[in-house]
């Protein structure tokens, strides 16, 4: 393994890292980095994937202390075996959904001009959401995890299928959908990080299964690098989105995605940048 293809790893890590939590779409930026970086062929798909892994452990790390209640009160308490199921409804739909719809996606949708469409319409559906959350603020009617039905479960759950569509944002998806739901900023996006947990890490592993062929045993260092640098900025990004969730919106992200993807189609209609497929 050259140190480029150690390099690229690292940066594609950092990229996931600080993306996966944001509503600005780490498949995107993945995308976009990958095209850049010259780092976009079906193996480099797979590491995109496997890559998230680490972002997840940085979750897991972050709210170890309810995950361990949930575990351990798991057959004596109610609270904590709802929040289990609801993490189970809300996850199924992806599941179903990415079995059926996941092949002809990434076929014809894994595109920088795709992903660039998305983000415009991505950070102009935040700007409603956020505009129209300031002015219903009565429409807040989940303030914790724990007060969510199975209902609000299932439509965050499908919601999140629209991260289907590269761009969209998984993170985005649920944490903007769960708002419009009527659960409260802080609220859609804790469940959205435990959302997170099965989603990311049954896409991972079932990626690398699928495409076992692609990879080889000198593949691991690379692998390796990505999931180190995924898991250190996932774990700064969290603690801090936690923090800025708190007080303030996410009006900064919906004009970040807008700029962002308009430079990118911008770049690819002048021909400043060869975007690759």
């Amino acid at each position: 393994m050259d140190i480029a293809s150690l390099i690229k790893a690292a940066i594609m890590g950092i990229v996931e890292g600080l993306t996966e939590f944001l509503p600005i779409s780490s498949t995107g930026h993945l995308i976009l980095a990958g095209a850049l970086l010259g780092f976009d062929d079906d193996k480099a798909k797979v590491f995109d994937i496997a890559i998230q892994t680490g972002a997840i452990v940085a979750v897991i790390l972050v709210y170890w202390q309810r995950l361990r209640e949930v575990v351990i009160t798991l057959p004596t308490q109610e609270r904590s075996r709802r929040f289990a199921l609801n993490v189970a409804i809300a996850f199924l739909p992806a599941v179903l959904l990415g079995l059926l719809l996941g092949k002809a996606i990434k076929a014809h949708l894994f595109t920088p001009q795709v992903v660039a469409s998305t983000f415009i319409i991505g950070g102009l559906l935040i700007l409603w959401a956020e505009r129209w959350h300031a002015r219903t603020p009565d429409a807040v009617r989940v303030t914790s995890v724990d007060d969510m039905s199975a209902l609000d479960a299932l439509k965050v759950g499908l919601v999140q299928c629209l991260a289907m569509i590269p761009g969209t944002s998984r993170s985005g998806a649920t944490i903007i959908g769960g708002m419009f739901l009527g659960l409260s900023r802080r609220t859609a996006t804790d469940f959205s990080f435990y959302l997170a947990i099965p989603t990311l890490i049954g896409a991972g592993v079932y990626s690398l299964y699928k495409e076992r062929a692609l990879l080889s045993l000198a593949d691991l260092p690379m692998f390796v690098v990505g999931l180190l640098f995924a898991f250190f900025s996932a774990w700064l990004c969290i603690r801090w989105l936690l923090r800025y969730v708190a007080t303030h919106s996410f009006v900064p992200f919906a004009w970040y995605r807008i700029v962002f993807g308009a430079v990118v189609l911008l770049t690819a209609h002048m021909g400043w940048v060869k975007w690759s497929a």
